[in-house]
């Protein structure tokens, strides 16, 4: 199939705004929980009221600082409460959210700052101001700069004393539907960060549209959220939207190193994230029954849920046998597993790669269904997911509804939609690219079936043709790659070689305990085992289960394994955490040299 589309579910105001959906959840809801605020280690309500109240009063702040209609305001903090709070209060004074990461070096939030000519930043904490104030005589649009841990709510709630109710009511109606919302800046996997600037249309048409989807999983005083992923990232800005259009409550995770211990706490009905989250889980779990002297039994458990997923799918579903094979493994591990996912969630939404057909299966299977979808931020997140009823584990599911996807002649998936960006941001030979016949062109390859459901199978640009002249798209082999427990991250290498090779890293959390139950020193590193023939031989059945995906001329014949890291600190992945293939290219040049000698 070439193009699949699906029917509006939502209709966009014409004259709205995002600022809407806070007043009117005050005046539907008053006094539904719609946020859930920690303070002191503790978990505290606050109601679509009083949360209306505090962003007006920070939004009335913003308006006597200066901030006109239009204007950009930068935002730079972890996931937290008042991310959340400052969006909508920018919003509420007629201004424009720029998110800036919260990792991002001096350099990146001068141009980010710069480029996007914003007139303020929010920043979280003293390093972040620091960063800010280090390029700030480059920066002359910049006037002000509050920080969220020096009280910057506090110092716009006395700035706004004399702006009256009404000057906040003004301000808050002047964007309409069509004006933009946010500029968001690209990772920059290539050149310099771009700014999709998205309106509040797009949020509309992609939250709205998401939420009436996905009905069953949204209900207003009982469902709930919890929010890890970062703000400035276009997933984590639909979550927030999302859960307030819906409305549920919303909880922010600012360090995802105490995820586990506040989704016991928060106890949410969804949660949304990306693979990594969902493997390392996974993983977590079968290390820890392994060390108990349970891995048998956690493994045969594994293999029921995935056969139980699978066999649901299937003409007459699961057998007898299967279904009290099932009921039993519920009560010994499945249970455990959803009790670490805080007990109370059925569905989960993950995007930024590929989940994988076995653990999607293996997830459905506990009794807890990761439905897979697709984006980029030029889609304002997702632009396919699977329907909670109608899920195909393997796919990232159909087009949201009111939007279209089209396969062109090459592979590459464009699409049409109300949520899509409007330009790149001062970038009119991008926009032009990018935008080209009233389609956007993803840069992704990928397939439709029969039913709509779309299958990505790689980026257009990363697609590896070999001496021999062999296409390979290297996502395909690397997510399966990933998924092992001591795999931190892979890179597919072949372009004008005559094999598939790759390089791989270690995942320094799980090598401890690896290198403990295969009588390694203790503290011993990754250089030290790099040439260890039982590491080679652990990462070769990571490269085995790769290679069952793929053909054998695009299959992996030799791997290095690398001492360091990939991170965003070394400058191999972006702060979404893509790889920056060039640049890992470039620094392990003879690392790649050395899998085509000899």
């Amino acid at each position: 199939m070439r193009e699949f589309s699906l029917p509006a579910l939502y209709e966009v105001p014409a004259d709205g705004n995002l600022t809407d959906l806070i007043r009117r959840n005050a005046a539907q809801h008053p006094d539904v929980a719609v946020v859930g605020r920690k303070v002191d280690d503790r978990w505290e309500d606050v109601t679509a009221t009083a949360f209306l109240a505090e962003v007006r009063t920070a939004a009335k702040g913003l308006i006597a600082a200066g901030v006109e209609p239009g204007d950009r305001v930068g935002l730079m903090s972890r996931t937290r409460y008042e991310w959340t709070l400052l969006d909508f209060a920018i919003w509420s004074a007629g201004g424009v959210t720029v998110p800036v990461y919260e990792t991002s070096s001096p350099e990146q939030v001068q141009w980010i700052l710069s480029d996007s000519g914003a007139v303020a930043a929010l920043v979280e904490t003293g390093v972040h101001e620091a960063a800010v104030e280090a390029v700030r005589d480059t920066l002359p649009a910049l006037k002000h700069v509050w920080r969220i841990e020096g009280d910057a709510i506090g110092t716009l709630r006395k700035l706004g004393d004399d702006v009256s109710e009404e000057k906040v009511d003004e301000r808050s109606s002047i964007a309409n539907a069509d004006s933009p919302a946010t500029i968001v800046y690209t990772s920059g996997t290539t050149g310099r960060p771009k700014g999709c600037v998205l309106s509040h249309r797009s949020f509309f048409a992609e939250c709205g549209n998401a939420v009436a989807r996905l009905k069953p999983i949204f209900h207003t005083g009982e469902s709930s959220v919890l929010l890890f992923l970062p703000e400035a990232h276009v997933f984590g800005r639909l979550v927030e939207i999302a859960a307030v259009l819906a409305p549920i409550k919303l909880g922010h995770v600012p360090d995802v190193k105490s995820l586990t211990d506040e989704l016991a706490a928060f106890r949410p009905t969804l949660v949304l994230g990306v693979p990594r989250v969902f493997e390392k889980v996974y993983n977590s779990a079968r290390a820890k029954a392994q060390s108990e002297g349970k891995g048998k039994i956690f493994d045969k458990a594994a293999d029921t849920a995935i056969e139980y997923s699978k066999a649901l799918d299937a003409p007459g579903g699961p057998s007898f046998g299967l279904r009290f094979k099932h009921k039993v493994f519920d009560r010994l591990v499945y249970s455990k597993l959803r009790a670490v996912l805080g007990g109370r969630a059925t569905h989960a939404i993950s995007g930024g790669a590929p989940l994988g057909e076995r653990l999607g299966h293996f997830y459905r299977g506990i009794g807890f269904t990761v439905l897979e979808g697709y984006g980029l931020t030029e889609s304002c997140a997702a632009t396919t997911f699977n329907p909670w009823d109608r899920q195909k584990i393997g796919s990232v599911g159909q087009p949201m509804p009111g939007s279209v996807v089209r396969i062109a002649d090459d592979g590459e998936v464009l699409l049409h939609g109300d949520h899509l960006f409007t330009e790149y941001w001062n970038n009119e030979t991008a926009t032009a690219e990018a935008l080209s016949d009233g389609w956007f062109h993803t840069g992704d390859v990928g397939t439709l079936d029969e039913d709509g459901y779309l299958t990505i199978t790689g980026r257009k640009k990363e697609i590896i043709i070999t001496a021999g002249g062999k296409n390979v798209a290297p996502a395909v082999i690397e997510d399966r790659i990933r998924a092992h427990a001591l795999v931190a991250e892979c890179m597919v290498v072949g372009d004008g070689r005559p094999f598939v090779g790759a390089l791989v890293t270690v995942d320094e959390e799980f090598l401890p305990r690896w290198a403990a139950e295969h009588g390694k020193p203790e503290g011993v590193t990754v250089a030290e085992l790099r040439e260890d023939p039982d590491l080679l031989a652990e990462i070769q059945q990571a490269v085995d289960d790769g290679n069952a995906a793929v053909s054998k001329a695009e299959s992996i014949r030799k791997f290095r394994i690398l001492a360091t890291q990939f991170t965003e600190d070394s400058g191999h992945v972006t702060p979404s955490l893509k790889l920056k293939r060039n640049v890992v290219a470039k620094d392990f040049a003879p690392e790649i040299e050395a899998i085509y000698q000899g």
